[in-house]
């Protein structure tokens, strides 16, 4: 639908000789009309993001087996680098507060699992699992020699 300006309208009104006082209530319900709601003020677009995988590894050297981890995110066009310096500034400014103070992030656990989500949305970094998650690693091959597929059948039947 097209929209006119409320000063066109009063033109028109004006033109057709409308009661002064009832035009001035019908502008100035217009104004009221066109005004946005305060709710509805311009965002700024949501900053893409882009997944991190952080690892804990507490020796310098990453388990044979299985080991846990942290998913966040980063802005996309940040570098993954950057990752452990905004959870620092995150537990940085956590602590500098009163609960901080009580309760101070130690390590990074600490502050993952801790820290409140608005020190991290002001470091930028968005963390998903509070707790560390399993992560499985792999040789990103799939194995080609002895396999027995069999219609219906599990890959370990032996026949």
């Amino acid at each position: 639908m097209p929209k006119i300006d409320v000063n066109k309208v009063a033109e028109i009104l004006k033109k057709n000789h409308i009661d002064p006082a009832l035009l001035r209530r019908v502008i100035e319900e217009m104004n009221l009309a066109v005004q946005p709601d305060p709710g509805e003020e311009d965002k700024p677009p949501p900053v893409k993001k882009q997944f991190v995988i952080l690892v804990s590894d507490p020796q310098g050297k990453l388990p044979k087996d299985d080991f846990a981890g942290w998913i966040l995110q980063i802005p996309e066009h940040e570098s993954v680098a950057s990752t452990q310096e905004r959870i620092y500034r995150a537990a940085y400014d956590f602590n500098a507060s009163k609960k901080g103070r009580l309760l101070p992030a130690k390590t990074m656990g600490d502050a993952l699992e801790n820290v409140p989500a608005k020190h991290f949305k002001e470091a930028e970094v968005w963390v998903k699992t509070k707790t560390p998650v399993l992560l499985v690693k792999t040789n990103n091959e799939i194995p080609r020699d002895d396999l027995k597929v069999v219609k219906g059948g599990r890959l370990d039947d032996d026949e």
